[in-house]
């Protein structure tokens, strides 16, 4: 049974910076491609970031471009994405899922996710 879970969620004032984690297990880690989600209040889920397999192509949507790094550790079964320079707008519940911006939605498999809010 695939499982996905996120953490390291929390609140942190604007500018600041999150790491999250995304622990996988019930498939071969390696041989996937991964993706961040997010769903923002009232909004429908967004694709932010991939990490492919093998060398780890990475990437972005424009409105996290140069201020995400998404990153895998094949040995530990865990993806990463660090966050900094954050907004307000920022806010939302974060996701990983199977696949990559091209699949996502095809293969519909993705964590209960970790809230992020960003405020003063």
């Amino acid at each position: 049974q695939v499982q996905l879970v996120e953490s390291g969620g929390g609140l942190v004032q604007p500018g600041g910076s999150l790491r999250l984690s995304c622990a996988a297990s019930g498939f071969t880690f390696s041989n996937v491609a991964l993706s961040w989600l997010r769903q923002g209040p009232g909004k429908g889920l967004e694709w932010i970031s991939e990490i492919l397999t093998g060398g780890g192509s990475t990437y972005y949507a424009d409105s996290v471009k140069g201020r995400f790094t998404i990153s895998r550790d094949d040995a530990k079964n865990t993806m990463y994405l660090q966050m900094s320079s954050l907004k307000p707008e920022n806010t939302a519940v974060y996701h990983c899922a199977l696949g990559s911006a091209a699949t996502w939605t095809v293969l519909r498999t993705w964590g209960q996710g970790t809230q992020v809010t960003v405020s003063a």
